[in-house]
């Protein structure tokens, strides 16, 4: 058998697998179980953050043989048929290559037909987005008039881009980013079951990298894994496939800039070079770094809200060096040095 990403082998089977989304996976699972399913769902939000797991759990759910349930069984065959692909009556449509007219008239012509192998057909349309004008008008009307038989379910990362007329048919559920701590919780738990070890600090890394997505984090992991050569995945191992700069590095950097130390400074430059560091993400990094320094030095109880570094030692004892002022000052000229 053809070896599987640890992002396909991990999917989520069930909504409360469905990292980091309780506010929406909650109120699925109560729709479920009090049939209040609506005939259309918009599910919005930043990429890698379960919208499409949900919706393929959604179509298992409403057709489940043990149905209503909170939960689809995965072991009737309308479970095992829709988890496998086989139940035509689930239909993923991906609209960034499927986004003309003539695509959704065929749904439109076709969703009338009562389903053939389970109770409800199931449209996913992904990257919604991504429709034209006129597929959105002829969408619209189904969507107005839909058979008691259909269920739509529509994903995108931008919803800013969808018509209102289609937004306003819709239940909509906003998918979050994933936090640091699910992500590493998440990481931790595949790694134990797969028999690999990681370095705590490398799995800061990647959740920082991932900025918020669990496919993405899961991807850098199989990454980072194919990357070691003992099955134990190091800090230098996930600064070398990410090309990200390591805290340390940033809190050296950050010090030269304060002490007004021009040697240390070019230093620091010529080793990020030699690494092969990309200067514009070493930029972005230290941007990061700097937004997090303030906002720890202007309130240390929210240091659950910092967003790409871990508060040690060295983090803190920067923080009570440098005043707010400062740090507003060097976080404005570099964010403009890094738009221009």
């Amino acid at each position: 058998m053809s070896y599987q990403a640890l992002y396909r082998v991990w999917r989520p089977k069930r909504l409360e697998d469905v990292a980091g989304q309780n506010h929406i996976t909650k109120t699925l699972q109560n729709a479920l179980i009090q049939q209040k399913v609506a005939h259309a769902y918009l599910f919005s939000g930043p990429r890698g953050t379960g919208k499409t797991s949900a919706a393929k759990i959604m179509a298992k759910a409403v057709n489940c043989e043990h149905a209503p349930v909170a939960e689809p069984c995965d072991t009737c065959d309308a479970c095992k048929g829709i988890q496998s692909g086989a139940v035509v009556d689930v239909i993923e449509i991906d609209a960034a290559s499927n986004n003309g007219v003539d695509e959704i008239r065929y749904i439109r012509d076709n969703v009338i037909a009562a389903p053939r192998d389970v109770k409800y057909k199931v449209y996913i349309i992904d990257e919604v987005h991504m429709l034209s004008t006129g597929a959105f008008n002829a969408l619209l009307k189904t969507l107005e008039e839909p058979p008691a038989h259909a269920i739509f379910i529509l994903a995108t990362t931008e919803s800013h881009k969808i018509p209102l007329t289609i937004i306003s048919r819709t239940q909509r559920f906003d998918f979050k980013r994933i936090g640091p701590e699910t992500l590493i919780k998440r990481m931790s738990y595949i790694l134990e079951q797969v028999g690999a070890e990681c370095e705590e600090d490398a799995l800061h890394l990647i959740s920082r990298v991932a900025e918020g997505g669990m496919r993405d984090a899961l991807s850098l992991l199989d990454q980072a894994l194919s990357f070691s050569e003992d099955n134990t995945i190091r800090t230098e191992d996930v600064l070398a496939i990410t090309g990200a700069v390591s805290q340390g590095f940033l809190a050296d950097a950050v010090e030269a800039i304060i002490d007004g130390d021009a040697e240390k400074a070019v230093q620091a430059a010529d080793a990020l070079i030699r690494e092969g560091k990309d200067p514009l993400r070493f930029m972005e990094d230290l941007i990061y770094y700097l937004r997090d320094l303030m906002l720890y030095k202007t309130a240390p109880s929210l240091n659950t809200l910092l967003d790409r570094v871990q508060a040690d030692d060295a983090f803190v004892s920067m923080a009570e060096r440098v005043e707010s002022t400062w740090c507003m000052i060097a976080l404005n000229v570099f964010t403009e040095s890094y738009v221009k």
